[in-house]
């Protein structure tokens, strides 16, 4: 088996579609935010406040190359780690997923919980900033994009384990 990566912003539908893949594939779904949660006993807000958005971005690096070293994964991981070199090279020894989805649509999906500190009063600005700085490093560690602002869960996550199941997947 090879590791499965859902990447995208937050509010892409990683935590649910990956769900559904893993179900469907037999796999392991880890939740990188819920992982981190789980080991440290905080939220990502706090986190984030306690040691600022470089330690943060360090324990969501380490989660994902920890969990990358599985082969029987389906991987939801946090939005920002295509930010980091390391992990992007490692991606590459994944089939990932690109959820790629619209700032207005993420910003309808969101809301500023503990959860997601980088939101601020204005989810959509940064939402749209966040796709302006980020669509070019999901679009370079992807093998297959989905767009998701029309489609629900269950057919977005048919369309991954589709791919999975075909016959000349890695």
């Amino acid at each position: 088996m090879t590791p499965v990566a859902l990447v995208g912003l937050m509010g892409s539908g990683k935590s649910t579609v990956g769900a559904l893949v893993a179900r469907a594939t037999g796999r392991t779904f880890v939740d990188v935010d819920v992982a981190i949660r789980e080991r440290t006993g905080k939220t990502v807000r706090r986190l984030w406040e306690e040691g600022g958005e470089a330690a943060y971005r360090r324990l969501e690096s380490d989660a994902v190359l920890q969990t990358l070293r599985r082969d029987d994964v389906v991987l939801a991981a946090p939005g920002g780690v295509v930010l980091d070199p390391v992990v992007r090279a490692a991606l590459r020894n994944a089939f990932v997923v690109w959820l790629r989805t619209e700032p207005a649509t993420l910003a309808q999906r969101v809301n500023d919980d503990d959860h997601r500190p980088l939101l601020g009063q204005h989810p959509h600005a940064v939402l749209a900033k966040m796709a302006d700085e980020r669509s070019g490093l999901y679009e370079q560690v992807a093998d297959l994009v989905v767009d998701t602002d029309h489609a629900d869960a269950a057919s977005v996550a048919g369309q991954v384990v589709d791919r999975i199941r075909d016959p000349r997947f890695g």
